[in-house]
């Protein structure tokens, strides 16, 4: 008697970037760096704010939102909740100030230990220190100091799964998998699947020369 398992599923880490308000024209250059450091722009079921946290609705990029960035302004009081552990803290008012003062673009970036990877991009988070210490790194090259450091990156996993669903409340932030759980879907689903499409391929032997250099591999 076969016992029915059902599809274990696996889960690639996420993490929030935002691009500050002073380089959000930079946005094409900074998403083409991100998608040929590894990382996809998540995909999923658009999510909408609630318009009373934007002070301006109207600067919501309605055509981005399915593809899980955002192109938004976020008023202050908006800022002060996302930033709430910074609360009473010296910069906190220029903090808010700052990130409140114009558009900003916000991202759901997926890839394996996608928030160690996405930090280490980032680089430290004075862009002083920055350009001395880590001078390829976004915030050395798109920053300007302390405060003015270009883009945000979630700190741990626990802040990740707080600020996706700050900014993208319908998004459901799924825990890391044990590496047993991976091998288990491809050996139960992908293999055999790869198989029998190789299978197919050496009977039809298509007149292709990737097809054949695949089937060459394989033998």
């Amino acid at each position: 008697m076969e016992l029915s398992m059902p599809p274990p599923q696996i889960y690639v880490e996420k993490t929030l970037a935002i691009i500050k308000p002073d380089i959000v024209d930079k946005e094409e250059e900074i998403q083409d760096i991100i998608l040929r450091s590894g990382f996809t722009i998540v995909q999923g079921h658009p999510s909408v704010p609630a318009l009373s946290a934007v002070s301006h609705a109207s600067n919501l990029d309605w055509r981005s939102v399915s593809r899980m960035r955002r192109k938004l302004h976020l008023s202050p009081e908006h800022c002060s909740n996302f930033y709430v552990e910074q609360y009473g803290k010296m910069f906190f008012p220029n903090l808010t100030a700052y990130m409140s003062s114009g558009p900003l673009v916000v991202m759901i970036l997926a890839r394996y230990n996608a928030i160690s990877y996405w930090k280490e991009l980032l680089g430290p988070s004075n862009s002083l220190v920055a350009k001395e210490t880590h001078p390829d790194s976004l915030r050395a090259i798109y920053g300007t100091d302390e405060l003015r450091n270009a883009l945000h990156g979630s700190n741990d996993f626990a802040a990740a799964e707080r600020e996706i669903r700050f900014m993208f409340p319908a998004v459901i932030v799924e825990p890391i998998p044990v590496g047993q759980a991976a091998k288990d879907y491809l050996n139960l689903y992908v293999t055999p699947t790869l198989l029998k499409g190789l299978t197919e391929l050496c009977k039809q032997k298509p007149a292709d020369p990737f097809v054949e250099e695949l089937l060459s591999m394989r033998t």
